[in-house]
């Protein structure tokens, strides 16, 4: 159970929402009921609710008790699925409040613009996905008043546009369900209706009533009603694409139950495939079943977070769109699902990456550090200095400079996503290993040169320890996938020459003798920098290497005492003494407090004492997700999550870290 209250500023704290989606866009719901985020109809697309990050012209689709009514609230997803459920508790009455996206009961979803299938066949395909957006109330208990509100807010809060009430009330019998259509320049939406009145014996069925609204500092108008319900009594709301009187269907209970059903089987039997046995199940679980939710159905590609411009500091300057497809990601996110047993979408993922890797290197050879979902690299960053930040956090950023950056370390990343793939999934192909070659006789060219790393600084390039080890694996994982297939090589001797370079290079300059650990970059010797945890990950230096235990044990110190750890928790960097050319500051960074167990867990192979602290970290960050298991980027130094969310690299973190720890103490038990 959360507090439902919002914050004096009229702002939900980041961790009090869930995530639905249909793997084109999603939506969070607030735990007091009300939509506060949704981007139409992808996920990349603008905004039409958005009052996480403007509680005035943001936009949002509220079903809650009237504000003078207190009661319990209680939310969670129904048993293995992505359907939401928020509970209002009143002595007089309980009502359940239902959201999801329709699924087709199917795995499979075919687009009916698929230009494959004949005219005959798109016709015929019965696995057509809906884009709804469905919330279903429900009394199972007394009675219950509720009141509704839809205050869209189309295009970021930029656009106007028109609202219509096309069914003021709704008769008994009534077989129509279009109820209200809000037209803007871009999205023309409908509010569909439905009413279940219970069993025969049960009073007439409720009414609902919507009546128009113009409220300050909003470019258009919403509608609101209140509602009154007894036991039995149901009703449905439905947003959807607005179409024409002669092609829109009427939506009847009947169909949103089946749609509902259909849904429950698809994610159940989704998440049925998962070859995760061990301990910290469920937490694992709902991990894998956010980043399914974070996939782009049409293309593989999953977006780093579903959110954007969401503060890693409250009233500060870090505020990120994070809705594109990272390279960084890749190597984890193929780790994950081929281990967790999801063939498909490793397989999609991996075309999308493989697919870029042919069209989207530069002339001579780059390629882009993120793409949109769909594969382009135009991401202009833009301010939107019309919506005021969750609360007060400017600037609301749309887009990401960082598209621009050079970051190396993003070729080891892709390597080892290729190398993975090839050794969990399918063989490499010729076509990916000559782009393989390719790409790294292009890293030759550049391994010497400074980058703006893992983090994404904004000011000066260095010599990162973090993208040194991964452009060492760039050239490992290549050398690796030659000798394992027998591949032909013409460069081998240039790869392996500057892989036996980087790693000496890393081993004299990326450590300090001084310090006695590894550092942030060659020119920031005395910056501690936990990215530096990958090392043993990625098979760089043995986990019991003095000089990583050394690295480890520092970490582990607070930040008062030079270190980077805080009630258990990791920071990225002390960003006091790092200038990052962003300013501000920032939380514990979850991916890292993951990244700190597994270093921890392979350690243990040597030392069981790291087994202990790896299972004691692990679980004590565990406790700081959200009531649904849900992680944000970051967590404050108040236990507060902060950043985008939920952000991919937590999960995958989380799922790694677990698959791992589980493996070293089941040998133990």
């Amino acid at each position: 159970m959360q507090s439902t209250h919002r914050h004096a500023t009229g702002y939900l704290p980041i961790e009090n929402y869930g995530l639905i989606g249909n793997m084109h866009t999603c939506a969070m719901v607030g735990i007091d009921g009300s939509i506060d985020f949704m981007c139409w109809p992808d996920f990349d697309s603008p905004s039409i609710f958005c009052r996480m990050l403007d509680k005035d012209k943001g936009g949002h689709f509220s079903i809650a008790p009237p504000q003078h009514i207190s009661c319990t609230t209680k939310q969670q997803y129904l048993p293995s699925s992505n359907i939401l459920q928020t509970r209002y508790i009143h002595e007089d009455g309980v009502v359940d409040l239902i959201d999801f996206f329709p699924r087709p009961k199917s795995q499979h979803v075919i687009d009916r613009r698929d230009k494959q299938l004949s005219f005959r066949e798109a016709v015929m395909v019965p696995d057509e996905l809906k884009k709804w957006l469905v919330r279903r109330v429900e009394c199972i208990r007394g009675s219950f008043d509720l009141d509704v509100e839809i205050f869209p807010s189309f295009d970021y809060g930029r656009a106007g546009h028109t609202v219509k009430i096309v069914m003021p009330n709704h008769p008994p019998g009534t077989v129509e369900s279009k109820t209200v259509e809000f037209t803007s320049k871009d999205v023309r939406l409908q509010l569909d209706v439905t009413i279940d009145h219970g069993e025969e014996d049960t009073e007439s069925c409720p009414a609902v009533i919507f009546t128009k609204e113009k409220r300050d500092h909003m470019l258009g108008e919403g509608v609101k009603a209140h509602i009154h319900l007894q036991e039995g009594q149901a009703v449905s709301f439905v947003l959807r694409n607005n179409l024409p009187n002669h092609i829109t269907k009427t939506i009847t209970t009947q169909i949103l139950d089946q749609q509902q059903h259909d849904t429950q089987s698809y994610w159940y039997n989704w998440i049925s495939k998962a070859k995760y046995k061990g301990r910290w199940r469920e937490i694992v679980c709902r991990s894998l079943l956010v980043l399914k939710l974070l996939t782009f159905e049409p293309t593989g590609a999953i977006v780093a977070a579903p959110t954007f411009s969401i503060p890693e500091d409250i009233g500060g300057v870090r505020n990120w769109d994070y809705r594109y497809c990272w390279v960084r990601d890749s190597s984890f996110t193929i780790y994950i699902l081929l281990r967790m047993g999801f063939t498909e979408e490793a397989d999609a993922y991996m075309h999308f990456i493989s697919e870029r890797l042919r069209h989207s290197r530069s002339p001579e050879g780059a390629l882009p550090i993120m793409f949109t979902i769909r594969g382009e690299t135009d991401i202009p960053e833009i301010e939107l200095d019309h919506l005021a930040g969750h609360r007060d956090s400017k600037p609301v950023r749309i887009g990401n400079g960082a598209a621009f950056h050079q970051q190396f370390d993003i070729y080891g990343e892709l390597m080892d996503a290729i190398y993975l793939y090839n050794k969990y999934g399918k063989p490499v192909t010729w076509d990916q290993w000559v782009a393989v070659r390719e790409v790294l006789d292009y890293v030759l060219t550049i391994w010497k040169d400074p980058d703006m790393s893992i983090w994404e600084v904004r000011n000066k390039k260095q010599n990162f320890v973090y993208s040194k080890i991964m452009l060492w694996v760039a050239f490992d994982r290549g050398l690796r996938l030659a000798e394992k297939r027998c591949l032909p090589c013409p460069n081998r001797n240039a790869w392996l020459t500057a892989r036996d370079e980087i790693h000496e290079e890393i081993m004299t300059k990326g450590y300090s003798d001084k310090f006695d650990c590894f550092i942030q970059s060659y020119e920031s010797n005395d910056v501690l920098d936990s990215s530096v945890l990958i090392a043993p990950l990625v098979f760089f230096i043995s986990p019991n290497d003095p000089r990583f235990i050394r690295t480890i044990d520092k970490i582990l110190l607070s930040p008062e005492k030079g270190g980077l750890t805080s009630t258990g928790l990791v920071y990225r960097y002390n960003t006091a003494r790092s200038e990052d050319g962003v300013g501000g500051r920032e939380g514990a960074f979850s991916m890292c407090t993951f990244w700190l167990v597994e270093a921890l867990t392979r350690a243990g192979v040597y030392e069981p004492k790291y087994v202990v602290k790896a299972v004691n970290i692990f679980e004590n960050m565990l406790s700081f997700g959200n009531h649904l298991g849900m992680f944000s980027e970051e967590i404050a130094r108040s236990g507060e999550q902060l950043g985008n969310t939920p952000q991919a690299f937590s999960h995958l973190a989380l799922v790694s870290a677990a698959f791992n720890l589980d493996r070293a103490t089941e040998s133990r038990r």
